[in-house]
């Protein structure tokens, strides 16, 4: 994970967390489109990014996304989160 700074407000500095995971199993833009929907639905999530041909996601959040939500919300989606 990595944070990194997002915007400037007056003196206060923000951070958004980018997460990348590769989900195993995802063979077409409706497979693309759970995923996302799930993994959108976690807290504090801004944005999800995939790339279907590799299988990596790239998650921006407003904080640190647990390991396990995020294994969880991939397999409610019907898919499974794989070790790099």
């Amino acid at each position: 994970m990595q944070k990194l700074p997002t915007r400037i407000s007056g003196s206060t500095l923000s951070y958004m967390v980018k997460t990348s995971i590769k989900v195993a199993g995802m063979t077409c833009q409706h497979c693309v489109n759970s995923v996302t929907e799930e993994v959108s639905g976690l807290s504090g999530v801004i944005s999800v990014n995939i790339d279907l041909a590799s299988g990596n996601v790239e998650i921006e959040s407003e904080s640190d996304l647990a390991t396990a939500d995020l294994e969880s919300a991939v397999q409610e989606a019907g898919y499974e989160v794989v070790s790099e």
